[in-house]
């Protein structure tokens, strides 16, 4: 027999039904599924992700060029065209044959820290505290290797490029990087993230202070269209032969450009003001160079980039050693935004196939970026994934138009110098809205996991802390990494800069060393990438339509034969039977029960625990149910098979 509801339950559960049929309550992702946006719709979601992909852009370039010597700054206008070629081609691969997610290619700060060390110890140059990069300075020293010329400089950091290219693929061909990202439980996710998005402080903090006003409007702007008018939805006007005009409410289309709309208005009001001496005319002097060889007059309208047109890439054992070094730091960024972008879908984790030919793409597209004479490489843009995350714009259309508008832009230098005129201070507001974004989305991790268990709270703050001292300690004393060989300690220091990469390495490592139950490490949730599971899962066989998404395209699919696909290296890219890859890629072991008191080794054994939703699923279809037992639930059982239906399609219970 039933209890009946309390007013207070009542209460709340009208509540909850009312805010579920609610049409004003975005759905999570507004975007997913079969259904795709119209065309119009998606074209300006595609204007969106291009102007946050060009933003980023710029930032990429006018960080590398304060730091080179006056005599090796090249015209940006065509760094600028040459990259975001590239980065269109990198995104029809990725959308293509990667990881499929709708994922925009751009540089990374991943790329960036590696090329300034690089060029420093290549061309030293002399910069003041103020000054907008993390890269130390390595010619404190008389020993230093005397200045090159600008053509030496770029052609040894696109070696580097070439170099990091091929990392990137051998990652993805030999599997390591599914391998890997499948034992990155929440509580390696959590504080990766977290400390990317943390990473961005010090460039945004430089890029605002040119004009605190214009970066204070832009995120204002955003906070009120996506956060406040979130529910605002305005008339469209119709008309049609048989009732003629028609007034009906749209979209959410407020929330949904809460970045174009403040972007483009602000930038547009700084270009009709910049002939007038306004505040923001007056530059920081770390840009001075970028705003100099923003001259657009000089450059072509249309120019087709081709490899070689700027030289060959160099590859030397500096450029060798600061490669690998770009190679792994940029794969570790490309994981996190795999894993983000997955999320923000709410999709199940990427199987490891995914994992391995999205960075072979990404490896691609650096090969290419670097034939055609830039000084970045290509990896999955966080910003773009924020910025989708932020507004519910996910679908795969807008970021196919996307591709094709950074190819077409790509070809005309004369465009890519107006693009450049975006005032300073956009860039800063933009990098703060999407960094905090991948800061809360690592922070949300932490919901699968035990958060007040001590192991838990000492991983996190003992890798957090690190990711952020180590680079700073660096910055101050480089002298102090010193192995005897040059290229080595170029190598270390590369890698020891990044903080994605000290906090991701640790966290990994003190998750499968340290041991603690799967209810402490986060793995019984329906998001985690090495969570274990039962081959007759219910929960699997409910994200086996999900995780198709992950697959090769049908076409694709039909002229590969089987015995193909179980030769090395394609058994590491293709799923070996469709629909059953999951079974195929996450370790196949048989959980049972585990006590509360009992701890797990980091490789669990099989007999030692149980999935969370088949304890569920058993608890519901006993007959005869303890009276205990319904004295700790606040509905009764017959609610019960409602709310696990919800926890199984991955929704959230209101």
């Amino acid at each position: 027999m039933q209890e009946p509801f309390t007013e207070e339950e009542e209460e709340t559960d009208s509540m909850n039904k009312a805010r579920r049929d609610s049409p004003y309550i975005l759905p999570h992702a507004h975007h997913t599924g079969p259904q795709l946006p119209s065309w119009p719709l998606s074209c300006l979601l595609a204007l969106q992700h291009l102007l946050v992909q060009v933003s980023f852009l710029c930032i990429f370039h006018l960080l590398f060029i304060t730091n080179l010597p006056p005599n090796a700054i090249r015209c940006c206008d065509e760094l600028l065209a040459c990259n975001l070629f590239a980065c269109g081609i990198a995104t029809t691969i990725q959308c293509g044959l990667g990881t499929r997610l709708p994922l925009v290619q751009a540089p990374s700060f991943e790329f960036l820290i590696p090329a300034i060390v690089l060029t420093q110890h290549m061309a030293p140059t002399r910069h003041s505290k103020g000054n907008s990069t993390d890269a130390p300075d390595l010619c404190a020293k008389p020993d230093c290797e005397s200045t090159r010329s600008s053509d030496q400089l770029f052609h040894e950091v696109s070696g580097a490029v070439l170099v990091s290219a091929l990392v990137q693929m051998a990652l993805g061909i030999s599997g390591a990087c599914g391998w890997i990202a499948h034992r990155c439980g929440p509580m390696v996710l959590a504080p990766s993230l977290s400390v990317i998005g943390l990473s961005a402080y010090k460039p945004a903090s430089l890029l605002c202070s040119e004009n605190w006003g214009v970066a204070l409007l832009l995120v204002l702007l955003n906070i009120l269209l996506s956060q406040h008018l979130v529910s605002c939805r305005l008339p469209l006007c119709q008309w049609s032969q048989m009732r003629g005009f028609s007034v009906r409410l749209g979209g959410p289309a407020l929330h949904m450009f809460s970045i174009l709309l403040p972007f483009s208005g602000i930038w547009l009001v700084c270009g009709i003001l910049r002939p007038i001496a306004a505040l923001w005319e007056r530059w920081h002097l770390s840009t001075h160079h970028l705003t100099l060889t923003n001259s657009t007059l000089q450059s072509p309208w249309l120019k087709v980039p081709y490899p070689g047109q700027n030289g060959w890439p160099t590859l030397s054992p500096h450029a060798v050693a600061i490669g690998a070094a770009m190679g792994v730091t940029a794969s570790v960024n490309s994981v996190g935004c795999y894993v983000l972008c997955s999320k923000a879908l709410r999709l199940p984790a990427p199987p490891q196939h995914a994992y391995n030919r999205g960075l072979c793409a990404e490896g691609f597209g650096s090969l290419l970026s670097a034939a055609l004479g830039s000084v970045s490489g290509t990896a999955s843009s966080i910003p773009n994934a924020c910025a989708a995350c932020l507004t519910q714009g996910t679908s795969s259309r807008p970021v196919w138009v996307t591709a094709m508008a950074c190819i077409l832009f790509g070809l005309s230098p004369r465009l890519m110098g107006l693009l450049a005129t975006i005032p300073l201070g956009i860039h800063g507001g933009v990098l703060c809205l999407t960094y905090s974004v991948a800061v809360g989305t690592g922070v949300s991790f932490f919901q699968y996991t035990d958060i007040d268990s001590g192991r838990n709270i000492f991983i996190v703050g003992f890798t957090m802390f690190m990711g952020l001292l180590i680079p700073r300690w660096l910055l101050a004393a480089p002298g102090s990494l010193a192995t005897g060989c040059v290229p080595v300690d170029l190598f270390f220091l590369s890698l020891l800069m990044a903080p994605a990469f000290i906090t991701g390495s640790l966290a990994f490592f003190l998750e499968n060393t340290v041991s603690g139950t799967p209810q402490e490490r986060g793995l019984l949730n329906p998001f985690s990438p090495c969570k274990p599971e039962a081959r007759d899962n219910y929960l699997q066989r409910s994200n086996m339509g999900s995780a198709q998404s992950y697959e090769l395209p049908i076409a694709l699919q039909k002229h590969l034969s089987r015995s193909w696909c179980k030769g090395f290296p394609l058994c590491l890219l293709c799923p070996l039977e469709k629909g059953k890859e999951e079974s195929a890629n996450i370790n196949p072991l048989e959980v049972l029960r585990c006590s509360e008191e009992e701890t797990t080794d980091p490789l669990l054994k099989q007999g030692t625990l149980k999935i969370e939703s088949e304890l569920q699923l058993e608890t519901v279809q006993e007959p005869n149910v303890a009276q205990e037992n319904l004295e700790s639930h606040k509905r009764p059982i017959a609610a019960m098979p409602e709310e696990f239906s919800s926890i199984i399609m991955g929704k959230p219970l209101l």
